[in-house]
């Protein structure tokens, strides 16, 4: 393939609903994919909404606030998990139609939350990305995630990745997913605002590949919506209830090719993007500019990835093992 179509589903979450979330996501790629992407992206945390409530609602990082606790249990009780059946509508799409599928999810392992990129593939199991960083308020619910996530899908038409929202200004994350040769990259992010703008343009430049730059559109009221499918609790509700403002997360994905120009750009509410990538553009753009080649020194600069997962726990035999 020398020409690649892509899409952006820009859409609002169901906060905390990830069974409905599924469901619209679903849709909403099936739509895409019908109108010929073969690569489709939505923005961090798609399935779950982004926890809006750490940033804009007073007190919520206060010790034992009762709000942010009952939103915690009910993310716990909602996520996804490995092999998640839930997730069947989308690989079946992705089955049907030689589709990937990037998408954003709450993901619990044992009893913690991750904030994983998923990307659903034709025929194999969805490839993880659990975001190294929580960034500030992010740290009071999800883990850190390890080099063990860090990887591409390897398709016909070259290799795809994910980084999330502010992955993207850690130097050595950016150099280790150069050097993975992406062809496409999605940058996740909540709302493409200008400063993340401007740093996705950057990653396609540096990396010499596209980059599918993937925000949400969410509203205060989107809060109370996905409360109320997950059964409701007074708690969360007085916690929304103290936001202030209403469109919170304002889309402005963008499609950006390698030389860090605009493909395409969405506005503040919902649609679906589409573009067209040339893959050609990338080798001719790698002839002035390959930081993982010819542009670096590795005789100077030396990066070593520790890909093992880390779990903290190492069960050797069968003593102590749960029976």
């Amino acid at each position: 393939m020398t020409t690649l179509p892509v899409a952006i589903c820009q859409a609002a979450p169901i906060p905390l609903a990830i069974g409905a979330g599924i469901t619209k996501a679903a849709e909403l790629a099936e739509k895409a994919i019908k109108d010929g992407a073969k690569l489709v992206a939505f923005g961090e945390t798609f399935l779950g909404g982004y926890p809006l409530w750490l940033d804009e609602s007073p007190g919520a990082a206060l010790w034992d606030h009762p709000g942010t606790r009952a939103c915690h249990a009910i993310m716990l009780e909602n996520a996804i998990v490995a092999n998640d059946e839930r997730l069947l509508p989308l690989q079946e799409l992705c089955d049907a139609h030689d589709a990937c599928i990037s998408i954003g999810a709450h993901e619990r392992v044992r009893s913690s939350l991750y904030n994983n990129q998923l990307m659903l593939r034709p025929g194999e199991a969805p490839l993880d990305h659990r975001k190294l960083v929580p960034t500030h308020g992010e740290r009071l619910i999800w883990m850190r995630g390890d080099g063990s996530t860090l990887g591409v899908h390897q398709a016909e038409w070259g290799n795809a990745g994910n980084l999330i929202c502010w992955e993207h200004w850690m130097p050595l994350a950016r150099a280790a997913m150069h050097n993975l040769g992406e062809a496409v990259h999605v940058a996740a992010w909540p709302t493409v605002r200008e400063e993340y703008a401007l740093n996705s343009r950057h990653y396609a430049m540096e990396g010499r590949c596209f980059v599918l730059a993937a925000g949400l559109v969410q509203h205060r009221d989107d809060l109370f919506d996905g409360l109320e499918r997950v059964g409701g609790s007074a708690e969360a509700k007085e916690l929304f209830e103290a936001i202030e403002g209403e469109a919170l997360n304002r889309g402005g994905s963008m499609i950006i090719a390698p030389d860090a120009r605009v493909l395409a750009q969405a506005g503040e509410s919902e649609e679906i993007l589409h573009a067209q990538l040339d893959l050609s553009e990338r080798g001719e753009g790698l002839t002035s500019l390959d930081t993982d080649g010819h542009y670096s020194r590795p005789d100077v600069f030396e990066l070593n990835v520790d890909t093992r997962a880390k779990d903290g726990v190492n069960w050797e035999g069968s003593e102590g093992a749960a029976k």
